[in-house]
């Protein structure tokens, strides 16, 4: 099977007045349709940056270089105007605020329609049935409520459910998914976490998840890169990373994550440690 995105040797440097900064360097990584690449590491660490050059979302004071080829197509020598194209449709993204993705004063099916009209090119009718539809498929009780409503109206975890529902509704060949469930409450996490499972057990849909939490990845992700100022430090498969990581970085990182479990499972098992006053 063809990798559907190849990236090899990819750097970003910042360019200033003052100085010039190598943010991301030297990062490379494959992935295949249907797979799933997880992208660790704490903030600063060049995981969001790496994506975002790939994409396209860079201003010119940065400066890539490297290739990220997608369906025999360089990414970092594509338009703008094709990019903006490419990202509407067969690269989809689901950011980590999705408060800051919708306008605020539009109701929430008109932004879905725009969306769907633009990217697919349907009429009023069929956008309608499809946004419905979508909300459906992410379990979303009363749609038709929902598509009424300002995005203010709604909570984080419901737009969040939503901007995933949109994503996946253009069947996208690659989803990148930027620290998604951070802005959430724990059983939304989990409930985000299993969209993602169903998108990725149920589709071709290649997926790349940002985090900075080794446990979000645990059960999605096929493959991981470790990020630390700009590098990659460690790859593998969740047990690799856990097991063997050799990077001094990503086994504190594997510290961390266990420490966190082992505090969890002490108050859990402390008489009264889990109840609520």
């Amino acid at each position: 099977m063809e990798n559907i995105l190849d990236v090899k040797n990819l750097s970003v440097l910042l360019d200033t007045r003052e100085k010039q900064s190598l943010l991301v360097d030297n990062v490379s990584f494959s992935l295949r349709p249907g797979e799933c690449l997880g992208i660790l590491g704490e903030s600063g660490s060049g995981k969001s940056l790496t994506v975002k050059s790939i994409l396209g979302l860079l201003d010119s004071s940065f400066k890539i270089s490297g290739e990220a080829f997608y369906k025999n197509k360089d990414l970092l020598q594509e338009s703008k105007e094709n990019l903006r194209k490419i990202r509407g449709r067969s690269i989809t993204m689901v950011l980590q605020n999705p408060m800051t993705c919708f306008d605020q004063l539009c109701r929430v099916g008109d932004q879905i329609g725009e969306t769907f009209a633009v990217h697919l090119g349907l009429d009023e009718k069929a956008i309608r049935e499809k946004a419905i539809l979508t909300l459906e498929k992410m379990l979303i009780r009363d749609p038709e409520e929902v598509l009424e409503k300002f995005p203010h109206q709604l909570s984080g975890g419901m737009l969040q459910r939503i901007m995933i529902g949109i994503a996946t509704a253009m069947e996208p060949d690659l989803l990148v998914a930027a620290e998604p469930t951070t802005a959430i409450d724990a059983i939304t996490q989990y409930e985000i976490l299993e969209e993602f499972l169903r998108i990725k057990n149920e589709s071709n849909t290649a997926v790349i998840f940002i985090t900075h939490d080794l446990g979000v990845v645990s059960k999605l992700a096929d493959k991981i890169i470790v990020m630390s100022k700009g590098k990659v430090v460690d790859r593998g498969d969740f047990k690799h990373i856990v097991t063997a990581a050799s990077d001094p970085y990503t086994r504190l990182l594997v510290e961390k994550r266990t420490a966190v479990m082992r505090r969890y499972r002490q108050f859990v098992d402390t008489p009264g440690g889990g109840r609520q006053c």
